[in-house]
């Protein structure tokens, strides 16, 4: 109109990624779509139907089905141990609760992968055994690194003996209460299990 033309925007440039970025890409969205699902329902085919590209592309990045969930499965387990990093100051009970909650809160946003990622540790798988054992023998270093005068939590093989015993009673706990709690609440629920693992080291000779 009155001889005024106007152009039509040109389309925003697409960020080329590399290899590596598109790697990590897809194995965001893999761990967002494991927040819902099983290991089992996560198929190449969804994820490369929800990120856009092509099947073969897919097994390019991860050589086949299985490279895929062990994948997958270590960036969980990554993204885990980062979001129960306790915080760098306070009290130690205080960053212990921290770091608890920053656990209960992962398996309750993940439900469905983190109880998939336990199932398939369980039950004869290797590679995912492995991934599951030093993600949490990392996390129980933790209590040593991050308390290295042990105010709270002692370095002995026998302190050691009992956080193990204590992480697998904790999941199991989590897992339980997010599908039936008992009356419990999330503040209810962090205070047994953080108030319980320097009861229980008490109780130990010496």
């Amino acid at each position: 109109m009155f001889g005024v033309t106007t152009a039509t925007p040109s389309p925003a440039p697409r960020t080329r990624l590399s290899p590596a970025q598109r790697r990590t890409q897809l194995l965001e969205l893999g761990v967002r779509l494991l927040a819902t699902r099983s290991l089992d329902e996560l198929s190449i085919d969804l994820l490369a139907e929800q990120a856009g590209i092509s099947r073969g592309l897919m097994y390019h990045y991860f050589g086949g089905k299985q490279g895929f969930y062990e994948a997958v499965v270590q960036h969980a387990a990554d993204d885990l141990y980062a979001r129960t990093a306790p915080p760098d100051e306070g009290e130690p009970m205080e960053r212990l609760l921290a770091s608890l909650a920053g656990y209960v809160d992962y398996v309750v946003g993940n439900h469905a992968g983190y109880r998939s990622l336990v199932k398939g540790a369980t039950a004869g798988n290797d590679n995912l055994r492995a991934i599951y054992d030093t993600t949490f023998a990392a996390l129980a270093e933790r209590f040593f690194t991050s308390d290295p005068g042990g105010l709270v939590i002692p370095d002995t093989p026998a302190v050691r003996l009992v956080i193990h015993a204590w992480q697998a009673m904790v999941e199991d706990l989590v897992l339980t209460w997010c599908d039936s709690p008992a009356g419990l609440s999330r503040a209810d629920l962090l205070q047994v299990i953080t108030a319980s693992l320097p009861a229980i080291v008490d109780t130990l000779p010496g």
